[in-house]
């Protein structure tokens, strides 16, 4: 007979339960609760995520199956899926979101000597966006198209250990960019990013902010060279030039120079233009940057294994800037492969 721990509850001892406790206390959490507390709804949720249960009632027949093993887990209280349900409307999402940002800030100190394959000290960020389709008859509140609801997740992701430092969840309408007007930069980072986030106004503020960025130019990048600096063409770089854009908007919205950097693939033959505030890195550098921006997309293949957000069983609106699946993104590491460039 086996006395030891279970798998389960050998990862959640791990967990700062001094944290989470203060986090309750800061926003009520359990203020008129009688029996199911905060802690049971997050390891409900949490075992949930790691063993992909389907449904409320897929969690609590799982659950009650092993129900004289639920003590042994953390779980004090019966589980029932009305109030796992009510639990999950009622109770402040800022708990959890919290929680989420410690657990994060852990899991990133673990890696900070972590390498990711470009020799560079500073913090590298990926950033992008995936959308989740919904339906429309349980979330009419995420406007996304007539027939079709959607939200969409935009994700800041440290590509030291590929964990997610930022999340934040709109509908699926908002475009890209305007996620950055909601991001605090951080002095001395790279911020790499598609061209769906160029705008030379939000740019130019990540440029007074001490931050870096390193995106593709898109097909009707105007701009005038100012200065070109020696490359070694059999590399790849085909040039690395300091430009000034042409346009009246533009260049009133970015008023200093830029760096454009044009680089053939040696395995396709396909030219990319890059550009950057950088002036620093050798292009090389530059490109291979942008290369390791295919991390997030990788981050964004693993997500199905999470929850199905019907689960949850909201229907009407809610904050949904940390959804339950934060706690668990900080645990998990995933693995970095070899990718091409991402077009």
């Amino acid at each position: 007979m086996n006395r030891g721990k279970s798998i389960f509850a050998q990862i959640t001892e791990h967990l700062p339960l001094t944290t989470f406790r203060r986090c309750v206390a800061r926003y009520g959490g359990e203020h008129k609760v009688k029996k199911f507390s905060c802690l049971d709804q997050y390891l409900c949720m949490a075992f949930a995520q790691l063993t992909y249960r389907e449904s409320l009632r897929d969690i609590e027949v799982c659950l009650r199956a092993q129900a004289n093993k639920l003590y042994h887990m953390g779980i004090k209280s019966g589980i029932s899926r009305s109030t796992l349900a009510d639990a999950n409307e009622v109770r402040d999402w800022r708990i959890y979101a919290d929680f989420a940002g410690s657990l994060i800030g852990i899991a990133r100190r673990l890696y900070t000597e972590e390498p990711f394959g470009v020799d560079l000290k500073e913090t590298v960020y990926a950033l992008d966006s995936t959308t989740i389709d919904l339906c429309l008859s349980v979330f009419p509140w995420a406007h996304f198209r007539s027939t079709k609801a959607a939200v969409k997740m935009h994700t800041l992701l440290d590509l030291r250990g590929a964990i997610p430092s930022f999340i934040h969840i709109s509908d699926g309408k908002l475009h890209d960019v305007n996620v950055l007007d909601v991001l605090i930069p951080e002095p001395g980072a790279f911020y790499v990013m598609d061209r769906g986030y160029i705008d030379f106004c939000r740019l130019y503020t990540l440029h007074q902010a001490g931050a870096f960025f390193v995106t593709r130019a898109k097909s009707n990048f105007d701009s005038r060279r100012v200065s070109s600096a020696p490359t070694d063409r059999s590399t790849g770089v085909i040039c690395d030039q300091t430009v000034t854009l042409n346009g009246f908007y533009a260049s009133k919205e970015y008023g200093e120079h830029l760096r454009r950097i044009r680089f053939k693939v040696p395995d396709t033959g396909k030219t990319l233009v890059f550009v950057t505030n950088n002036t620093a890195l050798p292009a090389l550098t530059i490109c291979a940057l942008y290369k390791k921006r295919w991390s997030v997309e990788l981050f964004f293949d693993v997500l199905p294994w999470g929850t199905p957000s019907y689960v949850i069983e909201k229907t009407r609106p809610v904050d949904l800037d940390h959804p339950f699946a934060d706690l668990i993104f900080a645990a998990k590491r995933q693995e970095n492969c070899q990718r091409r460039f991402c077009v």
